[in-house]
């Protein structure tokens, strides 16, 4: 299960902008990769060592150079300071409990987001934070894992197909956001098929166990809530940038951008709304189950009562000559099973009554 707030004990009476790592080792090894084009050319180094990558991050044009396996702090902490970023954003870098946010700087923008999987065979989602810093001429990324979720850009970039080659990192920056938001919508419609067969499972049969699920849900889209919500913002914020990392002619990109952002937490919002219903349907539902068990449980009291009434007024057994009040059914020959027509008699009377006024 996925924490909602990750601890920060290791940094604990440490100066800011110390390179500590926090989070979960999700990866083996340090890893660099860059791409390096241009309208003409294109260049794919991987793995990059690290002691050679400043060799390449001067090569003429657009430099996208990706990072991952943050959990070897000491190597990220050269790497950036090779490429002169401040010791706050190696901090936030490093930090991968941070809130999806926006920074502007000098000499580069600084941005970290949430990019959320759908683990189709846990039914459970993953969440790993991506780190962008982009500058005049270059872009890095920074990874918890060395994943394949880039992997579509990277292949339009290699095939020279639409204006990816053609125009500058910014625009690059904008189609891997694009990414990550198209990624939105694909673990939206795993969740959407969840919540259908939740609800079918509410009509049908809750369990202990759908209520389990209903909670697990909930506080998924809590999690995907905190990474879209900061996710609009930082896109809006990258709108109105009026610095030279983003062109004027990328902003038509980003709003169309934003809206698709707005749509993804709009989706978000009514499985929220939908989720949180569940529970009073789930409530409700135990409640009438209760309800139809105790209407059961009445009728066949009030059958009962009746019958016990007869069956022990017969079994008072009085039967003295003397007494005014003797009973004549004790000595007579068909009592028995009088008693028994007269017990079925009333249950079937008052049967028949229940079922008149609608009672079950």
């Amino acid at each position: 299960m996925l924490k909602l707030v990750r601890t920060t004990s290791r940094k604990t009476g440490l100066p800011p902008g110390s390179p500590v790592f926090i989070g979960e080792k999700v990866a083996e090894n340090f890893g660099l990769d860059m791409v390096a084009y241009d309208a003409e050319n294109l260049s794919l180094s991987t793995p990059v060592r690290l002691d050679d990558f400043h060799l390449l991050k001067d090569t003429p044009g657009n430099t996208w150079i990706r990072v991952h396996g943050l959990h070897d702090a000491e190597a990220v902490d050269r790497f950036c300071l090779g490429f002169g970023l401040h010791p706050l954003t190696i901090e936030d870098i490093l930090h991968t409990g941070q809130r999806p946010k926006i920074d502007h700087y000098d000499d580069y923008l600084f941005l970290v987001i949430n990019l959320i999987n759908y683990d189709e065979a846990n039914k459970g989602m993953s969440m790993e934070q991506i780190s962008f810093v982009l500058g005049p001429n270059y872009l890095l990324t920074f990874h918890e894992k060395n994943d394949d979720i880039f992997d579509e850009v990277l292949a339009r970039l290699e095939g020279n197909k639409g204006r990816s080659r053609k125009m500058g990192v910014d625009y690059l920056l904008y189609s891997l956001l694009d990414r990550v938001v198209d990624n939105f919508f694909s673990v939206l419609e795993k969740i959407g098929e969840e919540v259908e067969d939740l609800e079918e499972e509410l009509i049908a049969a809750p369990s202990p166990e759908t209520l389990q699920d209903i909670h697990f849900l909930k506080r998924e889209m809590i999690l995907l809530r905190k990474s879209v919500w900061p996710l609009r913002e930082i896109i809006n914020g990258l709108q109105r940038d009026e610095t030279a990392f983003m062109g004027e002619a990328i902003r038509v990109y980003l709003k169309d951008l934003y809206d698709h952002t707005v749509q993804v937490l709009d989706t978000v919002e009514t499985f929220r709304d939908i989720i949180s219903g569940m529970i009073d349907i789930y409530l409700s539902s135990v409640s009438n189950r209760l309800n139809e068990v105790m209407k059961v449980l009445t009728i066949f009291a009030a059958i009962f009562i009746p019958l016990t009434f007869i069956a022990g007024l017969y079994g008072m057994n009085f039967n003295t000559s003397q007494s005014p009040f003797n009973m004549p059914e004790l000595n007579w020959y068909f009592g028995y099973p009088f008693a028994l027509l007269l017990m079925a008699a009333t249950a079937g009377a008052m049967l028949i009554y229940f079922k008149k006024k609608k009672w079950f």
